[in-house]
Formats: structure tokens, C-alpha cells, sequence
């Protein structure tokens, strides 16, 4: 996918490693990102101070979908100002996506996040321009659940695996 292609790499290890392949971080959030995982979702309040919650983001053509209340924090958050951040403990490497993030109504996507939770256990259902599911997160708050498009053009990669390093890609989308 020619808009995961990094515009620019910074090697950010001092201690003498060589930069992290970004084929390396590609495959792990390929493969290792699944709404079973948490990802933390950082905030920002409308006041300036930061909010993290952790969230079931999933995976899918290349931006991270996760689920928010609309009274929730995260959600209103967002609503003001949807520059945030998600980060996660993968295999192998620790990482941190900076972006934005947009609701996401059209049916089709839904459908496809709703089957990507379905697969992960989670038995949610398109109901209008949201999701629904007899359960979720205690933290969650009731239903409906609205779907959000994580859009990162940013990366910070630190490996906990060899080989060691910490790198960050920019990119241009």
C-alpha cells in the first residue's frame, strides 16, 4: 500500500542500533493488532490536560477502527479536537501512533468493523450509523457505539526484541 510508504525515517536509538525496518513495525500491526488487544487511546480535554482509555482497536487496509460512546470522554474529546494518539505493546516492539480521528458512518464500513469484532468475540451489530452488542467493556457505557477511522502519520517504533533499536516514520497521508 503506497500510502504506508514512510516519508521519512529517524533513527531514534543512541545507543548504536541500526533503524528498525518499517517492514518490521508493517508486519506486526498487521498481524498483531486485533480488538482482542488493548491500544490506548490518548486525548485531549477541551481544558488542555490528556485523557487515556484504553479501546479494542482493530486493524483493517491500513488505519486503526475503534469504538467509542458518544457521552463518553474519548468521544467528547474528539468531538473538539480529534488529534490523538494510540499505542500498543505488540510482539516484538512497543508502539505509538500519533494522528486523528473521524467518525465513520457509511454502512459498509460498519458492517466490516462490526465483523472484524464479531471475529474477535465481541457480537456486534450495525444499528444505524453505529454499533450495538448485548455486552461490552465495563468502561464502554451503554450502546449505541460509534465507530471511529484512525488516520496515524506518525510511528514510533522501540523494539523488545532483537533486533534493538527505536526508530520514527513519518508519512504523508
Amino acid at each position: 500500500m503506497s500510502e504506508l510508504t514512510p516519508t521519512e525515517t529517524t533513527n531514534l536509538c543512541r545507543y548504536g542500533s541500526a533503524p528498525l525496518e518499517w517492514s518490521r513495525a508493517l508486519a506486526a500491526l498487521q498481524v498483531n493488532s486485533s480488538p482482542t488487544l488493548t491500544h490506548w487511546l490518548g486525548t485531549c480535554r477541551p481544558d488542555g490536560t490528556p485523557h487515556a482509555a484504553g479501546v479494542g482497536a482493530q486493524w483493517r487496509d491500513g488505519f486503526f477502527y475503534f469504538t467509542s460512546n458518544p457521552a463518553t470522554r474519548k468521544a467528547r474529546d474528539l468531538a473538539v479536537n480529534p488529534r490523538c494518539t494510540l499505542s500498543a505493546p505488540l510482539p516484538g516492539l512497543d508502539v505509538v501512533l500519533e494522528g486523528t480521528a473521524e467518525r465513520v458512518t457509511d454502512a459498509p464500513t460498519l458492517e466490516a468493523v462490526a465483523a472484524g469484532y464479531r471475529d474477535g468475540g465481541w457480537p456486534a451489530e450495525v444499528a444505524g450509523d453505529a454499533l450495538t452488542a448485548p455486552f461490552s467493556a465495563p468502561s464502554a457505557g451503554p450502546p449505541p457505539w460509534e465507530v471511529y477511522r484512525f488516520t496515524f502519520h506518525s510511528l514510533v517504533g522501540v523494539a523488545t526484541a532483537e533486533p534493538h533499536g527505536a526508530t520514527r516514520w513519518r508519512f504523508n497521508r
